[in-house]
This record gives structure tokens, sequence and C-alpha cells, in this order.
């Protein structure tokens, strides 16, 4: 019996450790700055999640860096000028779409897919936090694997990256990031299996 206990004890400290290279590893992945600034795309995609998410994402409209902007997950009923606390007259007045259909990052790849599927559009730049930029990638590429995407990262200033282990709220955000993106990855097979055996 005490062998056992030892055995088990022995599997959940080396998970542990691997459990914590890995979110080292992570948290070195999340990025620190804009690679792509003015490259253009078809659509500038913001999940909602953020007020940063959506300011960046209006700038870069109104900067022409894309054809339409597209806001996924939105509360039913909730429009724009809700969103952003500012009157119509202070708005774009064309080319933002929002969608009411998607609750967490999945759906939105899943919601985005279908607009740039009906709009016919092939590329696109994703506007969220750095911290969960990583796992909208994944979710993103999953869902539109021919899609080029430019990662257009923002930075709350709540959130501190560097040094992360210092700061208790960002280290806790990213450990719930990163368990997020592990679950993301043991889903993907699954859900590859699943649109392979749906029918056409």
């Amino acid at each position: 019996m005490a062998f056992s206990f030892r055995i088990v004890g022995a599997a959940v400290f080396l998970l542990a450790i691997l459990w914590s290279a890995g979110l080292v590893g992570f948290a070195a992945a999340v990025p620190r700055d804009i690679a792509d600034r003015t490259g253009h795309t078809d659509a500038i995609i913001v999940p909602t999640g953020g007020y940063g998410r959506l300011l960046s994402g209006l700038d870069l409209l109104r900067a022409g860096q894309a054809e339409r902007l597209f806001i996924s997950g939105v509360y039913t009923g909730v429009t724009l000028s809700q969103l952003l606390g500012k009157p119509e007259s202070m708005l774009p007045d064309c080319c933002v779409d929002i969608g009411y259909s998607a609750d967490d990052t999945y759906q939105n790849a899943e919601e985005t897919a279908a607009w740039m599927a009906e709009h016919d559009y092939h590329s696109l730049r994703l506007v969220t936090g750095s911290y969960h930029m990583p796992r909208a990638i994944l979710e993103f590429r999953r869902a539109m694997p021919d899609v080029r995407l430019v990662a257009n990262p923002t930075f709350p200033q709540h959130v501190k990256v560097d040094d992360w282990w210092r700061y208790r709220g960002t280290a806790g955000l990213l450990a719930s990031e990163y368990a997020k993106y592990l679950l993301a990855l043991i889903r993907m097979p699954f859900n590859r299996a699943s649109f392979q055996g749906s029918p056409p």
C-alpha cells in the first residue's frame, strides 16, 4: 500500500512539474508586441471581452486596414453605441457587424468562420488581449485553416506579462488561460473527427 502511495505521489509531483514548465513556456509565448502593424486584411475581428479591444478594432478600421469589422460574442440586442458608451453620431456609419451567437472563444471562432464565408473573406486581423492571443489563434486557425490570420494583440495595463510570476492577478490569469489552452488542444482531434464525419 505504501509503495502505491509513493507511486501516486511521484506521478502527481511529475505532473505538477510538467504543468509548471508548460505554464512558463505558455507565458513566454504571450506576445509583447504587434508583429505586423500595417498589413491590410479583408476583415478585423474583435471577440468581446475588453473595452480596449473594441477601440483598437475601430481605430484599425478607420485607418483603412480592412474592409469591415466584426465584433463576435455580443449580448443579444446590445448595439455598438451601447458597447462603447458613445452616441451613434460618433461611430462609423458603415462596415461594422455584430455577432450575437458566441459565448466563448471556441464559439467566437465558429461565428467568425460563418461570417467570413458569407463575405468571401480570406484574411483577418484578430484583435484580442495579449494573454488571450495564443488560445484565440489556436481556435481561429482550427475553424479557418485556409484563412490568413494576423495577430493584433492589445495590452491591458492590469496584465503584467513581464515578471508575471510576481503579480498574483496576472499569474492567476495566465494559469487560467493555460488550462483553457490545454483543454482546447485536447478537444481539437475530436472536433476534427466530428467535422470529417458530418454529412455533406
